[in-house]
Parts: C-alpha cells; structure tokens; sequence
C-alpha cells in the first residue's frame, strides 16, 4: 500500500513541469518517515541480528585462529619431541651395536685364546705320550738286548750260570754305557 501510493506520488511529480528533480516537501516528508520506520524494523528485526551472527563468527574465527595456532605450537613441541626421541633411539642403537660388536671381539679373542691354550696342551699331551712311548720302546729294546746277550753269553762261554746273574751282570753293564741322544736315535 506504501508502495502504491508512492507511485502516485511518483506520478504526479512527473506530470508537472520541472519532473522528479524539482524538490516537492510532502514527498520529503513521506519519504524520510517511510526511510525512518523502514531503519527501526531493519535496526530491530536485521540489524541486530545480523550483527550479533556476524559478532559471532567473528569470535568463532578468533577461536579458531587462536586453537590452530595452539594446535601449530602443539604440533611442534610434539614434532620436537618426536625428533629427539629419533636421536635417542639412535643413539641407543648405535650403542647396542657398539656393544655387540665389542661382545663379538671379545668371544673372538677368548675362542682364540682357548684354543690356542687346547693346542699347546695337546701338544704337550703327544710330547709326553710320544717321550713315554719312546722309552718304553727303549726299555723294550734293551731287555730284548739283554736277553740276546745272555742267549749269546751263555752259548760262547757254557759255563753253568744261573740266568738270573747273568741278567743282572749285563743290566749292570748296559746301565753303565752312557746313553747319548744320538744313540737313542739310533735305536740302541
């Protein structure tokens, strides 16, 4: 109904010489009264509203800003960390494989060790062995010349000793032949 009769209004305006552009109060009137109810229901009913959406969103995006930005500082106190914890774990193996490799050197060494130990005791066990078995061999092959001693004794001279004298004669001599290596290396 405003709207029609503005239109009227509009009309007659432009009906009379001069138009729209010579200024008419009554027109005026209505229209700053019609500019001044239109901005208390705007003010009411949109403005404030609309203000308060906009205040909103405002403070919404404030906190938002405020939470990335402690979510950012978060992230890289945590990044931070997370780093650290890389070196340390690092760190701790290279460590582990520090230890490890001198645990291995040091089983390398003791093995060797032992085993050279086991050699050298090997070896005096067939040093001795074969010193035993080289005399027994002696032992053997002097009462063998004993026995054949007597045996060719007995048979040279005949006379009428008893085995046991004769024995102990010729163990006497042969103790007191001196025995040199290079005799016992030649089987005597």
């Amino acid at each position: 109904m405003v709207g029609y009769f503005l239109l009227q209004v509009a009309d007659e305006h432009a009906a009379k010489p001069g138009g729209m552009l010579t200024p008419n109060g009554g027109l005026m009137i209505w229209t700053l009264l019609i500019f001044i109810v239109l901005m208390a229901i705007l003010t009411r009913y949109a403005f404030r509203p609309i203000t308060a959406a906009v205040e909103r969103r405002e403070q919404a995006l404030e906190a938002a800003l405020m939470q990335a930005t402690r979510d950012r500082e978060e992230a890289a106190a945590r990044l931070a960390e997370q780093r650290a914890l890389v070196e340390q774990a690092h760190g701790e193996a290279a460590r582990v494989v520090a230890e490890a490799r001198a645990a291995a050197e040091r089983v390398r060494t003791d093995l060797m060790t032992q085993a050279h130990a086991d050699q050298q005791q090997l070896l005096q066990r067939a040093r001795e062995e074969i010193d035993g078995e080289r005399r027994r061999a002696i032992a053997d092959l002097r009462r063998e010349a004993v026995d054949l001693a007597i045996l060719g004794a007995g048979k040279v001279i005949e006379r009428n000793l008893d085995d046991t004298a004769n024995r102990a004669l010729v163990e006497k001599f042969l103790s007191e032949i001196p025995t040199s290596p290079a005799r016992e290396g030649a089987g005597v």
